[in-house]
């Protein structure tokens, strides 16, 4: 098994079978001291797997080299045996991960970190080692890619063309998506009950929460699509997510709204370029940046921790807040009623 992610409760994971114990430790205090995300815990689970098995094949000796990742077996990896990594293991895994899996600059400094905070933790939490063997080894700044936006006329155009069985549901979470500049899993974990006014509780990374103010544009496309959210007729009564499967009734999971996302830019026209929920987070802040809100605005809207030095000691006021949604140049840009039949879509219910 490759990952832990439940696709269905995002929240959860499962047990974790196939690591050392003393990851398994770290694992559950990133969960349940330092909050983490179940993506980033499952992202290091991964890293750290990946680790552990390059010790055993390649420097410890313990398995033939030709044998398959998924039957080495971890477990029997005690505190005794981590104890004798040395700096010199942690670099010639970082030269195997370039010279074997073309890991970017940007992948390899992610493994790097969460070796880094395995042994931190082994170190400074739980007292299991005297001595950290990645400390003083850095891989430098990777070099970071601007990122992808839509344009304003683009960002329309993809409202214009949703093309789905399900249209105003679709058209609901993309409009949020271009207008609040959520993350993919602050939009599959809303509830019908996180809505006061014109605003909605969102829960972020680290399950922290804001509030994200709403504007015109997204208080109509929920209007709309909630009423066709009520006339489902398989939809339980106790249904608590705000976005749903036509054919369930149940929450929509995170790669569902990925391959819904994906259809629609398709439909528009915008396929074949990079583009996915993420990249609709940042045309939403660079629209609304484009439109005159600061950076301290957009730092509340997208939940970031900081921004940069000189504008991390500035208070945000709600009303601000507000005027910055609606700085949004897709602000004022009204319910577009479907306008091709729903027989033309890929015949998928979702």
């Amino acid at each position: 098994m490759s990952s832990y992610i439940d696709v269905v409760h995002p929240d959860r994971h499962a047990p974790y079978l196939d690591i050392p114990n003393d990851v398994v430790e770290y694992l559950h205090y990133l969960d349940f001291v330092k909050m983490r995300s179940p993506r980033t815990i499952n992202a290091y689970y991964l890293d750290l797997r990946g680790f552990f098995r390059f010790m055993m094949a390649m420097q410890w000796s313990c398995v033939p080299r030709d044998t398959p990742l998924e039957e080495i077996n971890l477990k029997d990896i005690s505190t005794e045996d981590i104890k004798m990594i040395t700096k010199r293991d942690i670099f010639s895994y970082l030269d195997y991960v370039r010279s074997t899996d073309a890991n970017g600059g940007k992948a390899r400094a992610r493994k790097l970190s969460a070796l880094k905070g395995f042994f931190s933790f082994l170190v400074t939490q739980v007292n299991k080692l005297q001595e950290n063997p990645t400390e003083g080894i850095s891989l430098g700044s990777p070099k970071k890619a601007l990122p992808k936006y839509l344009t304003a006329a683009e960002s329309i155009d993809l409202l214009k063309n949703i093309q789905s069985d399900f249209y105003e549901r679709d058209f609901c979470m993309i409009t949020l998506f271009l207008n609040c500049g959520m993350r993919l899993t602050e939009l599959v974990t809303i509830n019908m009950g996180d809505f006061k006014q014109d605003t909605i509780r969102i829960t972020g990374k680290g399950n922290k929460e804001r509030l994200v103010y709403l504007n015109d544009a997204c208080l109509e496309a929920l209007d709309h699509y909630k009423k066709a959210r009520a006339a489902l007729p398989n939809l339980p009564a106790d249904e608590r997510a705000l976005f749903v499967s036509k054919r369930t009734g149940k929450r929509l999971t995170a790669r569902r709204v990925e391959q819904i996302v994906a259809r629609c830019l398709q439909s528009a026209g915008l396929s074949g370029r990079g583009f996915s929920p993420h990249k609709l987070r940042h045309t939403a802040a660079t629209l609304m940046y484009q439109g005159g809100v600061d950076m301290l605005a957009l730092k509340e809207i997208l939940g970031h921790e900081s921004v940069s030095t000189t504008q991390i000691y500035t208070h945000i006021n709600q009303e601000r807040l507000r005027a910055a949604v609606k700085a949004s140049p897709l602000a004022d840009q009204g319910y577009i009623a479907e306008n091709k039949p729903s027989q033309q879509d890929s015949g998928e219910e979702d």
